[in-house]
């Protein structure tokens, strides 16, 4: 069974950097595209990025510029690096095998000041 787990949400002020990180179990993980995703308070998941086996990125256009999706498939890990940090991307991020319904656990980003 799969096992998604997130690592590297905090606190950062404006114009800052995070990066986040998902580690997969199993042996899913190289075959399958892999997405980031955000929920703000009160609304659904919303798509971040994407990124397919092949390495085939996709933004969402408020952040085009800023993230960057990655993956390592010989680590099972799917990358999220944050630049430009603003406070409209304080959410919970989420990653995603492929599109089954198989999450993290969530990580808290906030950006304030």
């Amino acid at each position: 069974q799969v096992q998604l787990v997130e690592s590297g949400g905090g606190l950062v002020q404006p114009g800052g950097s995070l990066r986040l990180s998902c580690r997969a179990s199993g042996s899913l993980f190289s075959i399958n595209a892999m997405g980031w995703y955000r929920q703000f308070p009160g609304t659904q998941r919303e798509l971040v990025a994407t990124i397919t086996s092949g390495g085939i990125t996709k933004y969402v256009d408020s952040v085009k510029g800023r993230f960057t999706i990655s993956r390592d498939n010989a680590k099972n890990t799917v990358y999220l690096q944050m630049n430009g940090l603003k406070p409209e991307d304080t959410a919970v991020y989420y990653c995603r095998l492929g599109y089954f319904n198989i999450w993290g656990q969530g990580t808290q980003v906030t950006v304030s000041s």
